[in-house]
């Protein structure tokens, strides 16, 4: 009896209900569909500050499910310079970053372009710059080797790893690769949607490099999605939902491992996590006009570019307190500027100080009325 689902002798012959997912999928297609309507509806400035928020979201969240965590602002600044944005007060990303965005928006932003062994190279050299992974010399822009050993796939902190199933070996790896790189580009009959479910399964099941395949298979989605839509913007995070679900996303692929081909669960939890994400991306439109009108109440506002910069960082989700020895930090001035420039800012109504004070003085945005 096979021990893994791709060790079945039909494999990859995947097998489904239409019937049990029909319902489900057309409700997926119709959320997809307004969502996009509603975003195409909008001014261009309204959707490109919603591309990025999304883009932002899929990047850091992706790594994030691998234990990666990522500078949001760094991500930011490199999508936004690529989406040709104004990044005014963003920081200089590293190349950790830029390798990261690089694969997202050459899945995302080219997603007619063929899906081939070269492609998923070039990601892969992305992702892993220095040709390491943590302080581990791996094997870059290449399949696994057998020196690679077996390949596990786990979850877990350090030291506590679950591991959910065991990938083919690595002398299988040109012919499974090249039946998906063909199943990929050549199969029409699949629903689209449902074909970005199979990708990512098919591929995470393969596992064919030494690090990076969750990243990857994620991107390998997000690029059939986009066939799907036929369009390169993005206005919501599969990834950021799959964060949110992680627990529910390893035991749903390990049952999968280890049934049969019948990939049915499989494709009925994607649909929902999917669907679960179209909704995450109406939270996103909402801090997108919000943020417009910010701005729009405080039109014939003199301010400096600090602030403008900093005012932007709240915003777009600032992570813990703002004080004053961040704003110096942040905006690379003296403490003395910093506290000019925020007390200006709460004598103008437009920040005000949190209840705690002293040394430990924060400060926060004055909500704008509706």
């Amino acid at each position: 009896m096979a021990t893994y689902i791709y060790q079945n002798g039909k494999w990859p012959d995947f097998a489904w209900s239409t019937d049990a997912i029909a319902d489900q999928l057309a409700a997926v297609s119709r959320h997809q569909g307004r969502l996009v309507g509603r975003m195409e509806g909008m001014g261009i400035p309204f959707r490109q500050e919603a591309v990025l928020e999304a883009l932002t979201e899929e990047v850091t969240q992706s790594s994030d499910i691998e234990g990666e965590a990522l500078d949001r602002q760094q991500v930011r600044s490199s999508l936004a310079r690529r989406l040709g944005m104004d990044i005014a007060g963003l920081p200089t990303p590293n190349r950790n970053v830029e390798g990261v965005v690089e694969m997202m928006l050459d899945a995302t932003q080219n997603y007619a372009k063929p899906l081939d062994a070269e492609r998923l190279f070039g990601w892969h050299a992305a992702l892993f710059p220095t040709g390491r992974s943590g302080m581990s010399r791996i094997v870059v822009g290449a399949w696994r080797t057998e020196d690679s050993g077996p390949m596990q796939v786990v979850s877990g902190p350090y030291g506590k790893e679950k591991v959910h199933y065991e990938a083919p070996g690595f002398d299988r790896l040109d012919a499974e690769m090249k039946a998906f790189f063909d199943w990929f580009e050549q199969e029409k009959k699949v629903d689209p949607v449902i074909k970005a479910a199979i990708a990512h399964l098919w591929f995470v099941t393969i596992h064919p490099f030494d690090d990076g395949n969750g990243r990857i298979a994620r991107a390998i989605a997000d690029m059939a999605l986009a066939r799907s839509e036929s369009s390169p913007q993005r206005f919501y995070s599969m990834s950021a939902q799959i964060r949110a679900e992680r627990r529910a996303y390893y035991d749903i692929l390990e049952r999968t491992q280890k049934g049969d081909l019948d990939i049915t669960d499989w494709l009925r939890w994607f649909l929902t996590c999917l669907d679960h994400a179209f909704e995450g991306a109406e939270t996103i439109l909402e801090a997108v006009i919000g943020k417009a009108k910010f701005w729009d109440a405080l039109a014939g506002e003199a301010l400096n570019e600090r602030q403008q910069a900093m005012l932007n960082r709240l915003l777009d989700g600032f992570v813990g307190k703002l004080t004053s020895s961040k704003w110096a930090t942040i905006t690379n001035t003296s403490q003395d500027t910093a506290s000019r420039d925020i007390n200006d800012l709460v004598a103008r109504g437009i920040l005000l100080r949190d209840e705690a004070g002293g040394r430990s003085t924060s400060y926060s945005l004055v909500p704008i009325a509706k």
